[in-house]
């Protein structure tokens, strides 16, 4: 399948971005419309960090495991999604880059795999759907930037 790709401009650093999304319980804060009952594991932040949540989406709700396998501060972060039982097998890659303006350009790609057949099946509806999904999630990550850089109180550094 093909992969599916959202993007965003938002007025923070490139710095500030890639600190946010790297605390894993921070994916928490502007997913929750569609990811519900996180568990945590591994470390709070970085390689290794990993959450399992219930994924509810396109009428179907699966759980998915969700751990960072690859960074490159301040400009990615690889998330391993693994689902439907091993039969689905995903990445997800933050690429942040900083803008002229002084923001960042945040990008998010969703890349299968391994898709179980009803999915290769419905292709186009499943990246539909998951562009519709993941263009709330960069609303919302917008948002979420917004209110943590102004509630640190310290523009270049988010905890």
């Amino acid at each position: 399948m093909k992969p599916v790709t959202v993007s965003f401009a938002v007025p923070q650093t490139p710095h500030q971005v890639y600190d946010f999304l790297d605390v894993m319980a921070h994916h928490e804060l502007f997913t929750d419309h569609y990811l519900s009952n996180w568990r945590y594991s591994g470390p709070d932040r970085g390689i290794g960090s990993c959450a399992t949540v219930t994924a509810t989406l396109g009428g179907t709700k699966t759980d998915v495991t969700i751990e960072v396998v690859d960074a490159e501060a301040p400009r990615r972060i690889v998330e391993c999604n693994i689902s439907a039982a091993g039969r689905r097998l995903a990445h997800g890659t933050y690429e942040i880059a900083p803008l002229d303006t002084g923001g960042s350009h945040i990008s998010f790609t969703y890349t299968w795999v391994r898709a179980p057949l009803p999915d290769r099946l419905l292709a186009p509806v499943v990246r539909l759907t998951m562009r519709r999904a993941n263009h709330t999630v960069m609303r919302r990550l917008a948002a979420e930037l917004t209110r943590h850089v102004s509630a640190a109180g310290d523009p270049d550094h988010l905890s």
